[in-house]
């Protein structure tokens, strides 16, 4: 597992994040396949649709990425954080984060998925940008030259900004489990998280200015059916569902 974490966060500093965040679900196709044969999970038909969904879903969103990064710099970095509608953004994610955390969560948490589900997915506007920032400020701390310092101190930053969220996001993860199904809260959190990681990528890396808009239909088909996936092979993997019982039900009809 610490190597998987050790090469996602290789993979946010080398591609863009649009590209890194949805092929995170490829995870559970995997995982869902492995535990068929090593631990003997049953996986229903649909679940080995969901599967191909995810891998084909997948292989549309690498096909229609954007091909070129649009930060690559610490000083380029600096600006785009410093953004007003980036600053913006975030005053207005931490406003959110205090309601729900604090007025919300206590009231309506064990209640409603979707408020711890909130609440973890807005954290991911601190953190996927954050494992970014690292590793574009990382390349310039061991330089000798006037910048190396700004960076290291950046990289602080980034990285106590990054434990803090990651530190609350498991916090409520482990309330969500504690009051709702896995399966059900895995599926959910997956498309939310994905979608709000890409809306703060977005305004803050600038990764869609370079892309079409058969790029970026291809790219929203390729997500959706990823999530589709995701959602058959979590929500649905309960499901006592195989080819053999619809012809036998089939049969019965005739």
């Amino acid at each position: 597992m610490a190597v998987g974490q050790i090469g996602n966060f290789l993979a946010y500093t080398a591609v863009p994040t649009v590209l890194v965040t949805p092929l995170g679900a490829l995870g559970v196709p995997f995982g869902s396949i492995l535990a068929s044969y090593l631990l003997k999970e049953k996986l229903n038909i649909l679940g080995k649709l969901g599967c191909l969904l995810s891998c084909a879903g997948s292989v549309v969103l690498i096909i229609h990425s954007p091909k070129s990064e649009s930060v690559t710099t610490q000083a380029e970095l600096e600006e785009k954080l410093t953004n007003p509608v980036f600053v913006g953004y975030l005053c207005i994610v931490l406003l959110m984060l205090l309601l729900l955390i604090f007025w919300i969560a206590p009231a309506h948490g064990p209640t409603n998925i979707m408020v711890y589900i909130s609440i973890c997915s807005l954290l991911g506007s601190f953190t996927v940008p954050s494992t970014k920032g690292i590793g574009l400020a990382a390349q310039d701390i061991f330089h000798n030259n006037p910048s190396s310092q700004r960076a290291l101190c950046l990289c602080l930053v980034l990285l106590a900004v990054l434990g803090c969220s990651i530190i609350v996001q498991f916090r409520y993860i482990n309330k969500a489990l504690e009051c709702f199904d896995s399966s059900v809260f895995g599926a959910i959190y997956y498309v939310v998280f994905t979608t709000l990681v890409l809306l703060a990528s977005a305004i803050l890396f600038r990764e869609w200015s370079n892309v079409g808009l058969v790029d970026f239909l291809g790219m929203a088909c390729g997500f959706t059916t990823v999530s589709v996936g995701i959602v058959l092979i979590q929500v649905f993997k309960e499901f006592n569902f195989n080819l053999g019982e619809m012809n036998k039900s089939n049969v019965k009809t005739d």
